[in-house]
């Protein structure tokens, strides 16, 4: 049995994408007075940056009516990150973001069944600490053995540097690890750590394809539509499930 369940945030935790961080960045252009919004469809495109930050810079290299000094677009970039960050976090504090359903059970069974906890992702501290507290409270931290942010690590997913550093935090070998991901990048960024992954797909990634998962599904609320099966045929997936998922890494990773 593996001994650390570490969790992605956005789109896995929570589908914190399209109603949330989307919302967030249109309201900071609103307030900065700048005519650009992001639809569904464009800002699903946008996600294949990883990082707020990064994902402004990219957009405004295809806008003429952006900064034409990079100095001058990166001070943008930053500027309406932070603007963002904030209003992110008032949209999560008003309610508005829910965590996926099967989200919680499986993290009251870890605790219950001695799983150690972890989030791996590269939003940042305050984005996490946010959704983090409004459904688990102020001590929700004590609950993750380890916490690694965007700002922790100098690569950001698909780059496996967030993954290597919880395993050294945490001591523990890659086979010892079970990352849970809904992304390409993030399911890459966990094989090149050599952490078997399972992918919970969500809202921008229900049809992408992604190699290498020791099992992908429609999401942890349901058993029906997952390969390899789930045990059964109803109720959500389970620790059970996830440790004989864990238990066929050597399919991906050879052994």
């Amino acid at each position: 049995m593996f001994k650390a369940l570490l969790w992605d945030v956005d789109g896995t935790l929570a589908e914190t994408e399209r109603d949330g961080h989307r919302v967030a960045f249109n309201r900071a252009f609103e307030a900065l007075e700048l005519p650009w919004r992001w639809d569904e469809p464009r800002y699903g495109e946008l996600l294949r940056v990883t990082g707020g930050r990064e994902r402004l810079l990219h957009d405004m290299a295809s806008r003429p009516d952006a900064p034409v000094l990079p100095d001058e677009r990166l001070a943008l970039a930053k500027r309406l990150h932070t603007l963002k960050n904030r209003v992110y976090g008032e949209i999560v504090a008003s309610g508005a973001i829910l965590l996926r359903e099967g989200v919680r059970p499986l993290l009251e069974e870890c605790g219950a069944r001695g799983v150690r906890l972890g989030i791996v992702t590269t939003t940042s501290t305050a984005n996490v600490q946010a959704l983090m507290a409004a459904h688990l409270g102020a001590a929700w931290r004590q609950r993750f053995d380890i916490v690694v942010c965007g700002e922790d690590t100098a690569q950001k997913k698909p780059h496996p540097e967030a993954y290597q550093r919880t395993l050294a935090a945490l001591r523990i070998a890659p086979n010892e690890a079970l990352a849970i991901e809904d992304s390409p990048g993030g399911a890459t960024a966990a094989r090149e750590a050599q952490v078997p992954v399972v992918v919970a797909r969500s809202a921008y990634f229900a049809a992408e394809p992604i190699d290498g998962a020791v099992a992908i599904g429609p999401g942890l609320h349901q058993r029906a539509g997952w390969r390899p099966a789930a045990r059964g045929a109803y109720g959500p997936v389970d620790l059970d499930d996830l440790v004989e998922w864990h238990s066929r890494m050597e399919l991906v990773f050879g052994g």
